[in-house]
Order: C-alpha cells, then sequence, then structure tokens
C-alpha cells in the first residue's frame, strides 16, 4: 500500500506538471503520430520489393512494430526522464536525500519523473497489435493472450533491468553519461524478428542482451508458436534479469561516498 501510495503521489505531480504545458504535449502528441506515419510507409516500402521478411509477413510486422512501442512507450514515459536527473545526482551528492527516503530507492529513481503524455501511445500500440494479428489471418485464443502477457510484462523488465545494470555504472563511472544512448541503441533491434539476423547475433539479442525477448518472443508467443517449457524459459529471462540488476544496484549503492565526501 505505501508503494501504491507513492506511486499515485508521482503521477499525480507528473499529471499538473503536463497540464501547465498543454501546447508541448499537444505538439509533442502529433510528432508522435508523424513517426508512427513513417514507420508505416517504411514497412509499406520494404513490402512493396518483397512478400516476407525472416519469414514474417507484413501484418506480423506490423504486430511487432506495435509490441516495439509498446515496450518503448514505457521506457521513455518511466525511464529515460529518469536518466539525467540520477546522473547529476550521482555528481553533485544529492542522491543522499533519495537514499535518505523511507521507501526503496530503485523505486525512487524509477517513476520520480514520468512523462505522462506518452500513455496515450500505449493504446496506439495495443491499435497496431491488433491490425496486424488481424491482417496476418492468425487465430488468436484466451490462454495465448495471457500469455503474451505474461510475456510482454517478463520483456519490459529484461529492459528495465538493463536499464538499472546502465545507470548503476555511474556509481563506479562518474561521468559515465551514455547509458541510455546504449540501450536505446541496444532496444531499436527489436523492431524487427530476430529471425533477420545471423545467427550469432540472433543468439546475443535472445540470451546475452535480450532485447528480442521484449519484442519478438511475445509476439511469438501470441502467434501460438512457443511451447509451455519456451514460455517457462523465456518468463524466468525476465525474473533473473531483475534478480541481477537489484543486487548490480545494491553494490553500487555500497560505492556511493555522497556529498560529504
Amino acid at each position: 500500500m505505501h508503494t501504491l501510495k507513492l506511486l499515485s503521489a508521482f503521477l499525480k505531480m507528473n499529471i499538473q506538471m503536463s497540464l501547465a504545458y498543454r501546447a508541448d504535449t499537444i505538439v509533442n502528441i502529433l510528432l508522435n503520430l508523424m513517426w508512427l506515419g513513417w514507420e508505416l510507409l517504411s514497412l509499406n516500402i520494404i513490402f512493396s520489393n518483397t512478400q516476407t521478411l525472416g519469414g514474417w509477413g507484413i501484418g506480423e510486422l506490423i504486430a511487432l512494430l506495435g509490441v516495439f512501442r509498446l515496450v518503448n512507450t514505457l521506457m521513455i514515459a518511466l525511464i529515460w526522464p529518469n536518466t539525467e536527473k540520477f546522473n547529476q545526482s550521482i555528481r553533485d551528492g544529492s542522491m543522499d536525500y533519495t537514499i535518505l527516503q523511507p521507501a526503496n530507492s530503485m523505486f525512487l529513481v524509477t517513476f520520480s519523473r514520468i512523462t505522462v503524455w506518452r500513455f496515450w501511445d500505449l493504446i496506439l500500440a495495443i491499435i497496431l497489435i491488433v491490425i496486424g494479428i488481424n491482417m496476418s489471418g492468425d487465430l488468436i485464443t484466451a490462454p495465448q493472450i495471457l500469455t503474451f502477457i505474461l510475456l510482454a510484462l517478463s520483456g519490459i523488465i529484461v529492459i528495465y533491468s538493463l536499464w538499472i545494470v546502465l545507470i548503476a555504472l555511474t556509481f563506479w563511472f562518474t561521468k559515465f553519461d551514455n547509458n541510455v544512448t546504449i540501450l536505446q541503441a541496444l532496444l531499436d533491434a527489436g523492431r524487427y524478428p530476430a529471425t533477420v539476423y545471423p545467427v550469432w547475433l540472433r543468439v546475443i539479442v535472445t540470451f546475452i542482451i535480450p532485447i528480442a525477448v521484449a519484442t519478438t518472443i511475445p509476439l511469438q508467443a501470441l502467434r501460438g508458436e512457443l511451447d509451455f517449457n519456451q514460455v517457462l524459459i523465456f518468463f524466468f529471462i525476465g525474473v533473473a534479469s531483475f534478480i541481477i540488476a537489484s543486487r548490480v544496484w545494491k553494490s553500487g549503492l555500497k560505492r556511493y561516498s555522497g556529498a560529504s565526501s
């Protein structure tokens, strides 16, 4: 309950901040629609010259774009806004105030800033997934939808865990300012199915730096391409990622010396 109250307070504060800049919110939404149009146009150009891409048709790629935007939206709304603030707090010692709060420091760093207007993009992402699945002609069942939701959440946890590890490196390397750029570059690999990459790179984006777990894998579950054992493996990848990230974060906190040093 304490965590939910904190999350509610952060959400209300960020909604008030967004309402103070209504014109910026409208412009950002229009720009986001423009980028969506460009992404769909790019797919149309690709499929005007081929029937499949890595064994996937245009409907499946549109659905994958929806999954990618679903994950990316949550990252942009929750994670990116807090990175610069966190990096600065390590350098100027203001991280002291976060650590002294009676709440989990990793939670506070994650949710203190939320780009509220981005959440409407989640609706667009779901629409893209539905349209893509309908275009592909796949028959979806309730268990497949539940598995998709489970693995999508697991994939989001994987990306979140990667972010935690990258920003935690700031505890060791104070001027490590490229952490978001690195993660965004890695996440861009999830725009396309893992099957388009050579085998060695497919292994990397699936198991070593598991970007595909956040995009390709949930969609494969929605299409009924994964068996029960595979679902368990990819779910536990998310769990393991979070455990590792939490331990790295705690190790980083031990190295933090504060403003008094």
